[in-house]
């Protein structure tokens, strides 16, 4: 890749994965990214599960029907007794850092050669009962990963995007 914007534009959502399994190093490569990035207070509150079993992947299809028979997914969580609370309110960080966390794996899986898609369609109490969450294990993404089929095409408003501009304001709301 030439760089992080030509990278990010790069990414779009795959929904359609080859058959072939993602191999042992990629999947590495995927979880050290994932203990690099920045979280709130450096409490580090993430938890991954990685799917790379036949049993696990069909497990998976009773949480959400948007697994797309990927050959290997990870559930992003955050542990809740880890995870920084701003004091004014004490609003969990803990949803913000696990999405960074899945941002990252997912850029990470565009830079291998790989595809995947980020899924909020799930039902987290099926998570937690198939997979054995404690319940201060707070599922918050599940990105199934693979390679893209060849006939997988982003979706065809991928590229609609608000002007920047529209969406940004300097100093004052």
């Amino acid at each position: 890749m030439e760089g992080f914007k030509s990278l990010a534009a790069s990414r779009y959502s795959v929904r359609k994965f080859d058959t072939k399994q993602v191999e042992q190093e990629k999947v590495d490569s995927l979880l050290e990214v994932a203990g690099l990035v920045p979280t709130a207070h450096n409490n580090q509150p993430q938890r991954l599960l990685v799917l790379d079993s036949a049993d696990s992947l069909n497990r998976l299809k009773d949480c959400t029907p948007c697994h797309f028979n990927a050959p290997l997914a990870i559930i992003v969580c955050y542990d809740n007794k880890v995870s920084w609370k701003r004091s004014f309110d004490n609003e969990d960080m803990g949803v913000v850092d696990a999405s960074i966390v899945a941002t990252h794996i997912i850029l990470e899986v565009v830079d291998l050669g790989l595809g995947s898609t980020w899924v909020a369609y799930f039902d987290p109490d099926k998570i937690h009962e198939l997979f054995s969450l404690p319940d201060n294990i707070i599922p918050v993404a599940v990105i199934p990963i693979g390679y893209p089929h060849a006939e997988s095409v982003p979706a065809p408003g991928h590229t609609a995007r608000f002007d920047i501009n529209d969406l940004t304001t300097y100093n004052s709301f």
